[in-house]
């Protein structure tokens, strides 16, 4: 039976205690952000250091959270974006990478060059703002779904997915009289779903964090995205407008916790989807790093 020796243990505890720290400091932050949002708001002022529990439990900040309609606008136009842009995105992303894993397309290779050379270079942000204006996209949801419509990466990633099927398997649909389209939704995607769940995650953390296009698109607060509301809360620090439900003179105060509140919410979804989609993930990740 074999026995670790004096500095394996040494460097096994070493690493216990490194890693053990390192979760600590990744995950702490998230719960101090959980704790105060639970908390009192006027404990909450009063409080510095660090946060062991919520002080006096209280749902407050939440209520107003759900009670504020630019808030809860702003999830629903999210979602919008997030449920129709995942459907994009899967659709087109999968059509492309299909076409160019055929070994018959012709231009294949110059193609993939044009790929590759917009993952590097763009036509900058002034360029692509007029685009979008012209194309009557401007202070529209599309014009936070389209431009993104497919990735780069995420296309040459389900390319190599799709090239590690065996042609075998192509070569027999289309002699039970299959056509491409039966071949891509019936055949590749559904052996590729570990690559699919991945393109989920990708794009659906994408869509949901975007900020910065809407800030640059749009006019109407009402169609402001989530993201954009929590950065007008965070960095304008103007709490007046998101405790609507509040008091005047409890405004100041509670708009500390309801900050913290206004990013649980926005975090949450992302943090309950993810351990579902992570049996897919390391396996869809990597495609095509191994060859052979």
């Amino acid at each position: 039976m074999y026995r670790k020796s004096f500095g394996e243990w040494t460097f096994d505890l070493v690493n216990y205690v490194f890693l053990s720290l390192l979760a600590i400091a990744t995950i702490y932050p998230l719960v101090y952000v959980l704790f105060a949002s639970l908390s009192d708001p006027t404990l909450y002022m009063q409080h510095s250091g660090i946060l062991w529990k919520p002080l006096d439990f209280n749902l407050r900040a939440y209520k107003l959270v759900f009670d504020n309609g630019t808030i809860m606008h702003g999830y629903v136009n999210t979602m919008i974006i997030v449920v129709v842009g995942l459907c994009l995105n899967i659709l087109l992303t999968s059509l492309g990478a299909y076409a160019l894993s055929r070994k018959c397309l012709g231009y294949r290779k110059p193609l993939m060059l044009y790929i590759v050379f917009t993952m590097f270079f763009s036509g900058g942000m002034i360029p692509f703002y007029f685009t979008v204006k012209g194309l009557g996209l401007a202070n529209t949801l599309w014009a936070l779904i389209i431009p993104q419509a497919i990735s780069a990466f995420n296309l040459i990633l389900m390319k190599t997915a799709f090239e590690a099927i065996p042609d075998s398997l192509e070569e027999s649909a289309k002699m039970d009289g299959a056509n491409e389209i039966v071949i891509l939704f019936r055949i590749m995607l559904p052996l590729c779903m570990p690559v699919v769940a991945v393109m989920l995650l990708y794009y659906g953390v994408s869509h949901w964090n975007a900020w910065f296009n809407a800030l640059i698109f749009l006019q109407d607060r009402s169609l402001y995205p989530l993201q954009l509301v929590l950065r007008e809360l965070l960095l304008q620090n103007d709490a007046s407008s998101m405790a609507s439900g509040a008091g005047s003179g409890e405004v100041s105060v509670i708009g500390e916790t309801l900050k913290h509140a206004t990013i649980i919410i926005a975090t949450v979804p992302v943090l309950l989807i993810y351990p579902f989609l992570q049996k897919y993930f390391v396996k869809g990740a990597l495609i095509g790093a191994i060859k052979g």
